[in-house]
């Protein structure tokens, strides 16, 4: 089985692939964008793929919703990384010596604190995983990155200093795709459905007409997220994820519901969280 993520090597979404599908046989296959992969398990290229959605403190990745609008695929499994930020850095290289810390744009801002403390410069890189590479391959003794643990195996790094995050609630979300429903999410339990709803006139009370059809049939609604229609400025359609698996009967109902109401309701997923 092809599994489709998004790389370099080094990532949390490596990590989360490789985590998720420890007890497959697969055939990891890694793009340099969201994007591509999407697109690679929507021509079929790949049998399944695995993005980020959301991350806890950064919010929701609008490059894989915005994906989501456009690619033919369906959610089958969500997945949560915990999200923790190392300091790491070539063997035998000290706390004292680093007068650089390099890393994403987003991971150096949840390590400010630390990066604050030990007086250091900030370089940018495309991701966590360059960063760390960047370090191993130019030998600084003086320098460090912020990454995971699962960076540091990839690369032969070591922890100079660990958890360096501001924030120990950080977790990224995944979603994991195929181009068609394998099998059924059974109805009830931990089961969770995804929507996407584009209205289809523009009228007053859009976003109230939809919250209150699920609030009236007391289905729990767990993530709304809007994205702009792209066809004029100020329309919206909604991602909404319900506590409820695609088969129980109060979604069906507000399905047809909201459909009556003149919205286009396109089922993206149904699925169980798994924690990593």
């Amino acid at each position: 089985m092809k599994i489709a993520y998004l790389g370099p090597k080094g990532t949390f979404s490596e990590e989360a692939a490789v985590r998720y599908f420890i007890e497959d046989d697969v055939e990891p296959i890694m793009y340099s964008s969201i994007f591509e992969v999407l697109e690679a398990v929507d021509e079929g290229k790949v049998d399944k793929g695995i993005v980020p959605i959301e991350n806890a403190l950064e919010g929701t990745i609008t490059m894989t919703t915005d994906g989501l609008i456009h690619h033919d695929v369906w959610i089958e499994g969500e997945a949560v990384l915990p999200v923790r930020l190392q300091l790491l850095g070539n063997p035998g290289a000290k706390l004292k010596d680093i007068k650089e810390v390099w890393s994403i744009p987003p991971a150096l801002a949840q390590c400010r604190m630390f990066t604050r403390e030990i007086h250091a410069e900030t370089k940018h890189y495309s991701s966590t995983a360059a960063a760390a590479e960047a370090i191993q391959k130019e030998a600084r003794m003086d320098a460090g990155a912020v990454a995971s643990e699962w960076a540091a195996e990839t690369f032969g790094l070591e922890v100079i200093q660990q958890d360096i995050h501001d924030n120990d609630c950080n977790s990224t979300r995944f979603v994991i795709i195929t181009k068609s429903p394998k099998h059924r999410v059974e109805t009830g339990g931990k089961a969770k459905s995804m929507l996407l709803i584009t209205p289809t006139e523009d009228r007053p009370g859009l976003l109230a007409i939809i919250l209150n059809v699920f609030s009236s049939l007391g289905i729990n609604l767990t993530w709304i997220e809007s994205r702009p229609t792209k066809k004029k400025l100020g329309t919206y359609r909604f991602f909404i994820e319900t506590a409820a698996g695609i088969e129980d009967d109060q979604l069906q109902r507000a399905k047809t519901i909201l459909e009556t109401y003149g919205y286009d309701v396109r089922t993206l997923g149904s699925y169980i969280k798994k924690e990593l």
